[in-house]
């Protein structure tokens, strides 16, 4: 807008009142289109950028009031001016409440008429400039953590987003594995670009295929029109493949294909559609176990962990609890006045701390909104903790504890074999070949689980 004129289209029958409004516009430096009724409004509008509409309430066919309904239907963003010789107080409320910004009465005054002209278009300037300082603000929420693995995970994260090469997210349920590749897709030169999400768990593997690929008209029964699928949604962004290790045999291999040719084929068609998507995958199963057990494919394994990450427990990262829940207070106070004032004791959060978190980040933000909630007044206590959360204290972490403190058979096995790995290092003097071979699993299989469990010397 600050390089051409601002453009002003008067709309009123009179031929009279047009001729004055332009010379008293065009005079202020302002271009002047004209339509005479309301079916010429939507013809000046399809083919000229509008600022700003003068628009009569009664004329001829579709009246003011009719235009103004269907202007705010098709979403044009511009400012509305009513002018009309019949002005009442009803009139002008129902104009209002339909969006026009003000209303004037014939003959307008001119000077009333160029104030209300003027702070129209700064207002809708100032809106337009807000929305796009808005939409350059990172929407995704921040990775919150101080701890030394949640600081590899950043420094990775500016490291690799700039580049193409596909991570690998690993992790339990409810660690913020989808947070990690959105700050990915974020900080890289596709962040203007679409984030497409598939979980593979969710879909029937029946279905997985179409809503990857896409699919032909008559592709099979119930394909009654041709469907895009996630991979061309995704062009020139980022697909994140969610819970990957679900995904069925024959979807591997389609998704091994598109990966190494980049095109993909929908389901039902025969021509190669090039797509230019780089991929991101997670997951919360060990895959080398999966290859092993033939239930992920190596080759594919191999084509999407070129940058693993995994995302550490929070009972890995006990620190990072207490900035977590105040955090996720203060997001719950944006959202709702109910939690505005609310906040932890220190006794309080050093009590989350304890807790036994098997559901992760998820749970923890669950039990901070049960506790801004149910807590008796705007402090939560540490006897809140005990009382509200419902987790059960977590004991100390060692062999005679896994039991207790694991809750799900995935977090017991990782938690126990985390254990056996950090045992026969140290019994081997931290000699990861000797340990590799005394453990029966090929050495590069031993740096993969080190890195999965953060295992540093």
């Amino acid at each position: 807008m600050s390089n051409r004129k601002l453009t002003i289209l008067v709309t009123d029958d009179e031929e009279s009142i047009r001729n004055s409004l332009r010379d008293i516009l065009e005079f202020e430096d302002y271009r002047v289109l004209e339509a005479e009724n309301g079916e010429q409004v939507f013809g000046v509008l399809a083919e000229e950028p509008v600022d700003l509409m003068l628009l009569d309430i009664k004329m001829k066919g579709i009246d003011g009031m009719e235009v103004l309904t269907r202007l705010k239907e098709e979403q044009y963003q511009f400012p509305v001016i009513m002018i009309s010789g019949h002005g009442n107080i009803e009139i002008a409320v129902e104009a209002t409440k339909k969006g026009a910004f003000d209303f004037i009465q014939k003959p307008p005054d001119l000077n009333r008429l160029l104030v209300s002209v003027r702070n129209a278009l700064d207002q809708h300037r100032l809106t337009e400039e807000n929305k796009t300082m808005r939409s350059r603000l990172p929407q995704v929420p921040e990775i919150i953590g101080e701890s030394r693995a949640i600081k590899k995970i950043k420094e990775t994260i500016d490291k690799v987003a700039q580049t193409n090469s596909r991570v690998m997210v690993t992790g339990e349920n409810g660690t913020g594995k989808e947070l990690v590749a959105r700050w990915i897709h974020e900080k890289s030169q596709r962040s203007n670009e679409a984030f497409v999400e598939v979980n593979c768990a969710a879909i029937p593997a029946d279905l997985l295929e179409s809503e990857l690929f896409g699919h032909e008209k008559g592709a099979f029964t119930g394909a009654s029109s041709q469907r895009i699928g996630k991979f061309e949604q995704a062009d020139g962004g980022t697909l994140f493949l969610d819970e990957v290790g679900d995904m069925s045999a024959k979807a591997q291999a389609k998704v091994l294909r598109a990966l190494q040719e980049n095109a993909i084929i929908r389901v039902g068609g025969t021509e190669k559609i090039a797509v230019d998507v780089r991929v991101i995958a997670a997951t919360n199963k060990d895959l080398l176990e999966e290859i092993d057990s033939g239930g992920f494919r190596e080759d594919l394994y191999h084509r999407l962990n070129v940058i693993p990450i995994h995302v550490p427990p929070l009972r890995e990262r006990r620190e990072d609890i207490p900035a977590l829940a105040k955090r996720w207070l203060e997001h719950l106070a944006e959202k709702d006045i109910m939690f505005s004032g609310i906040s932890f004791t220190d006794e309080a959060l050093e009590a989350l701390k304890k807790q036994q978190w098997s559901g992760n980040v998820r749970e923890l933000q669950n039990a901070v909104e049960r506790l801004g909630l149910l807590a008796e007044d705007a402090t939560i206590r540490e006897q809140d903790i005990n009382e509200l959360t419902l987790t059960g204290t977590r004991k100390p972490q060692g062999a005679d504890s896994l039991l207790d403190s694991s809750s799900t058979f995935q977090g017991f096995k990782e938690a126990s074999e985390r254990l056996f790995l950090l045992r026969k290092l140290d019994e081997n003097d931290w000699n990861i070949s000797q340990t590799a071979e005394a453990i029966d699993i090929q050495r590069s299989h031993m740096y993969n689980k080190m890195k999965k469990y953060n295992i540093e010397r």
